[in-house]
């Protein structure tokens, strides 16, 4: 369609060109025609040659329409606000903005920094230690710059705008050589107490791990003391420093790396461990020992951990020293422990400090006493035959 148009528009152009061409080849020329046209009829006053130009625009017109109905047959662009959504469906809502400032190094009073200025020697230092205040003092720059709460990054970006007034497109980059600002400590039932000092942003879970983990005897919690901060960066918004002044997580928790219980640690940070409450059994056990209560122990389990009862026990006379919190009042508590193997009594749970005591038969006790001394003694005496 397009082609057999486009060779027709190219012919009536030849046409109107080329009418010389046509008187030559024994056709009447457009002018001849047209004059013929008039006196054969007086009335027409349109021209010959507006024919023509009908019929270019008319067939001008039909190519067109082709051309656009050929376009219309291909797949469209769709609009950009489509384009929009979809790639936001396929994005999901939009880039996830993921940001690592929290787990950087933020320096603190007492760091010594390494700051170096491409191609200018004369400025750049070595061993800078940032003040008290958190400031440092930078050649050609008239006020101190506030070197603490920022990073590595940071701090470079800092200075380089400062510079921006003395040189063209100066390049600062800023590296900490020496850490001291972060301390923190941990005590208590860890298998290896001591104080450490921090190179990097660190969690609970990793500091409790440098201390060789919990001990056998800590309890089910693990507390943070903070130490008031230095300076007025490190403040909380409220400006009540003593908000959050101690932290509380259970040990279980964080030993499971839940975020929750495994937070950053900050500087003058102190981590406490304390040791689990305990409960005593003695008395006429296989093992008399000492019980942590990291969980709910009952009276009977806590004898099961002992080994067990030894003959002559009176399991109806098992008796509980318990000490009321807060006074040096202490209370006796005897328990049927025959009773709780029959299930007609309820068993006890434990509380911190309980002293459990699991009397001996006094008449049991002496006469097995008296067997014990006597056999060794008849074992030992000669064997005679009586004929």
């Amino acid at each position: 369609m397009i082609p057999f148009t486009i060779y027709g528009f190219r012919g009536v152009i030849d046409m109107l060109n080329n009418s010389s061409t046509f008187a030559s080849r024994g056709f009447v020329s457009a002018e001849e025609e047209e004059r013929q046209a008039c006196a054969a009829e007086p009335y027409r006053t349109t021209p010959r040659r507006g024919y023509w130009v009908s019929l270019l625009v008319i067939l001008f017109g039909t190519w067109s329409g082709s051309l656009q109905l050929a376009q219309g047959q291909q797949p469209t662009e769709p609009p950009n606000e489509s384009i929009a959504n979809r790639t936001a469906q396929s994005t999901g809502s939009g880039p996830a903005m993921t940001s690592d400032d929290n787990a950087r190094y933020r320096i603190g009073p007492g760091d010594v920094l390494d700051i170096r200025v491409f191609n200018r020697t004369n400025l750049s230092r070595e061993a800078v230690r940032v003040e008290g205040n958190g400031m440092i003092r930078m050649p050609l720059i008239d006020r101190e710059i506030q070197a603490a709460c920022q990073t590595e990054g940071e701090l470079a970006k800092e200075i380089t705008n400062r510079y921006t007034k003395f040189y063209r497109n100066p390049q600062v980059d800023v590296f900490i050589k020496e850490y001291h600002s972060k301390q923190v400590a941990i005590i208590g039932a860890v298998n290896d107490q001591g104080r450490y000092e921090l190179q990097r942003r660190v969690r609970l879970l990793e500091l409790l791990s440098y201390a060789k983990g919990p001990s056998e005897k800590a309890g089910q919690t693990i507390n943070i003391v903070h130490a008031p901060p230095a300076l007025p960066c490190q403040r909380p918004e409220t400006g009540n420093e003593d908000i959050g002044a101690l932290s509380s997580y259970r040990l279980s928790e964080t030993l499971a790396g839940n975020s929750r219980a495994n937070p950053y640690l900050e500087s003058g940070d102190i981590i406490t461990l304390p040791e689990a409450d305990q409960v005593y059994v003695v008395g006429n056990v296989v093992s008399p020992l000492t019980i942590s209560l990291k969980e709910p122990i009952t009276l009977s389990r806590a004898i099961a951990m002992a080994g067990g009862l030894k003959q002559d026990s009176k399991k109806d006379k098992v008796r509980i020293v318990r000490q009321e919190t807060g006074s040096q009042t202490k209370k006796e508590i005897t328990v049927d422990l025959s009773a709780i193997e029959k299930k007609r009594a309820e068993d006890l749970a434990l509380l911190p400090n309980d002293i459990i005591d699991v009397p001996t038969s006094a008449g049991k006790s002496l006469m097995r006493s008296l067997l014990g001394s006597v056999a060794p003694t008849v074992s030992q005496l000669p064997i005679r035959v009586i004929p």
